[in-house]
């Protein structure tokens, strides 16, 4: 029997910043003394070296702490970073939910941001009005659809933007952390949805903090920590180790 075909696979991935070893406050300040050679820099991995593969039809969980570098591994698939180090290859259509709000400008509608959300991930005007009944139903935002982004809670921007990102039907879906915002009736909504792409064949990378959702959610995690990969496999044993780190 083969093994199937990843749909996201990562060989010895490394990603390195160069960043000022003192604090600057503005640009200005960091330009002037970066003229005069006065800048320090520092190397930073925020990836070493990292392998891991995501298959067709799984939802693979991200566990660790602030800066571990769970955000640059899932940019580095979205291919919003390119590594410096390492193979990188996703198939398929991507849909990344990076960040709250990511993609979303301030001063247009909901509706307005639908379309210019639309255009980013690669659809047509066409496309996504045949998409924009089933977005607003499952964002579920009433007339504040046609309020501009600036007045949202952040729940309100979590159910549009993880609406807008699935009404795709990608073949990988990139999630951080958009199941920790709203209320507990839309993180079940969502989670469904998950499930169901996932039945259907996607790959779903998924990054929370809350390990009963890795537990539930995931067919397989990964630990990483300072940019390096500690534990893969079953998401109980990546968390047990996760959770024993400091003992």
């Amino acid at each position: 029997m083969t093994n199937p075909v990843e749909a996201v696979h990562l060989e010895a991935v490394s990603v390195r910043y160069r960043v000022p070893s003192e604090r600057v406050r503005t640009f200005k300040e960091y330009f002037i003394r970066r003229l005069k050679g006065e800048v320090q820099m520092r190397t930073f991995w925020a990836l070493h070296d990292v392998a891991l593969n995501v298959y067709p039809g799984e939802v693979f969980g991200l566990v660790g702490v602030n800066g571990a570098g769970k955000s640059t591994l899932l940019k580095v698939v979205a291919r919003v970073l390119r590594p410096t180090k390492g193979r990188v290859i996703v198939r398929g259509r991507v849909a990344p939910l990076l960040e709250l709000g990511a993609g979303f400008h301030p001063e247009l509608t909901g509706k307005e941001n639908i379309f210019l959300n639309g255009a980013l991930l690669g659809f047509g005007n066409h496309e996504m009005r045949e998409k924009y009944d089933q977005i607003v139903e499952f964002a579920e935002l009433g007339e504040f659809i046609n309020a501009p982004i600036r007045t949202y809670s952040s729940g309100m921007y979590a159910r549009l933007g993880f609406s807008v990102a699935t009404a795709s039907e990608p073949d990988v879906l990139i999630v951080d952390e958009v199941l920790s915002v709203g209320d507990e009736a839309f993180q079940q909504k969502c989670a469904a949805r998950i499930e169901a792409f996932r039945l259907h064949g996607a790959a779903i990378l998924l990054v929370s903090h809350s390990m009963d959702s890795i537990q539930a959610m995931c067919q397989r995690a990964a630990w990483l920590d300072h940019g390096a990969l500690k534990a893969i496999g079953e998401p109980a044993q990546v968390i047990r180790a996760y959770r024993e780190r400091g003992s």
